[in-house]
């Protein structure tokens, strides 16, 4: 039976920390990545091996601003589905500019450090690979969860999420 999760009465982290728990490898896509989110899960990554089969795929979309939208859609030159070198270099850099924009709002902690810090030996350790989606705008909120079970061997959590404290890396605009 489906359940909603509106992380009002039934909040999404802990069903998702309760499969992960027994999981073996993950593949997450989000429309957008919270950088301190992440250390609400990842103590479960941290026991996955890493590499290929093992590890959390982390696919991050990226939402358009209004005027980029504007912009595109009166380009003479702009082809549809066709992304340039220069305007997925450009879609880097904002994406890492906005990452460093979650870390300068509110107080730094020391758990929020210890998470980065835990997030980036994870992705060194291939534990935790990231990608980033630029052929078009992304807002997804998907996980999949695969697990040594021959009866269902894997589970799937998707659509959005309302929070007003998201402590996972869900946001809606």
């Amino acid at each position: 039976m489906p359940r909603i999760f509106d992380n009002i009465e039934q909040h999404l982290r802990p069903a998702l920390a309760e499969t992960i728990e027994v999981a073996n490898r993950a593949d997450f896509c989000v429309g957008y990545f919270n950088l301190r989110g992440w250390r609400s899960i990842d103590e479960y990554v941290e026991n996955w091996e890493g590499g290929d089969g093992h590890c959390c795929r982390l696919l991050v979309g990226m939402q358009r601003l209004p005027q980029e939208d504007l912009r595109i859609a009166r380009s003479l030159s702009a082809k549809e589905g066709q992304l340039d070198n220069q305007t997925a270099l450009r879609l880097k850099t904002r994406l890492a500019e906005e990452f460093r924009e979650q870390l300068t709002i509110g107080p730094p902690t020391n758990e929020d450090e210890a998470g980065l810090r835990r997030l980036a030996k994870q992705i060194k350790a291939k534990k935790v690979i990231v990608k980033l989606f630029l052929k078009h705008p992304l807002h997804a909120k998907l996980y999949l969860l695969f697990r040594p079970d021959p009866v269902n061997p894997s589970v799937g959590y998707l659509g959005a999420a309302i929070s007003p404290n998201p402590v996972f890396p869900i946001r809606v605009n």
